[in-house]
């Protein structure tokens, strides 16, 4: 009996290592709900993993499906503006949570203008998540709103995702050339070419 006994206690040790050793397949269904199988993923969820990774968008390109189709069907903005403690909150809100986001930084009266637009106040800072629009940083409701769009729990970002730079609210246009004049059919009088006279420091043809 001690013979049979000390033998099933070693199948059973087997087994468990057996076990232990098999490999444990972890994958996003279309849901978005996290599955764990030692069984490969259906053929369809490769097959969406295998579009999201040959996505052109770099910035979802790397990420994991549900977090991917979040980003995409609701992009995520942040409005910063300099020596702004709850911007900087915001913004470690974000990256610790793990979500993608684009940083535009207010500091000009263009920057300020281009948020007027988006958020129709000049409060700082303010989160947009599609077309959900959240003004001043409060984590509660924050969390809400990047829940209600799908984004997940927990941090899902790759180990080697950079976050962007930020980048000023209202780019500088690149200003067009202008076409040359027609010398031979508009000749400027002496009036208008001659320059106006400088006043203390100022370039010419500048009056305060």
């Amino acid at each position: 009996m001690k013979r049979s006994g000390l033998a099933l206690a070693g199948l059973l040790a087997l087994s468990c290592i057996g076990n232990a050793q098999a490999q444990l397949y972890k994958w996003v269904g279309p849901d978005g709900k996290v599955n764990y199988s030692d069984l490969p993923p259906p053929k369809s969820v490769r097959q969406m993993e295998k579009s999201t990774l040959k996505s052109t968008d770099s910035s979802t390109a790397a990420l994991p499906y549900a977090l991917a189709e979040a980003s995409k069907n609701h992009p995520v903005t942040l409005f910063t503006g300099a020596r702004c403690s709850p911007c900087a909150e915001a913004r470690d809100f974000l990256k610790n949570r793990g979500i993608p986001f684009a940083e535009k930084s207010v500091t000009t009266n263009e920057d300020i203008a281009k948020l007027r637009q988006a958020s129709g106040e000049a409060q700082l800072p303010v989160l947009l998540i599609g077309r959900d629009k959240q003004l001043g940083f409060e984590p509660g409701a924050w969390n809400a709103a990047l829940s209600a769009a799908s984004y997940p729990q927990d941090s899902q970002l790759p180990k080697d995702y950079r976050f962007a730079q930020a980048e000023p609210a209202a780019p500088e246009a690149v200003a067009k050339p202008e076409k040359p004049a027609d010398t031979e059919s508009h000749q400027p009088s002496t009036a208008t070419t001659q320059r106006l006279p400088a006043s203390g420091n100022a370039p010419p043809d500048f009056r305060f």
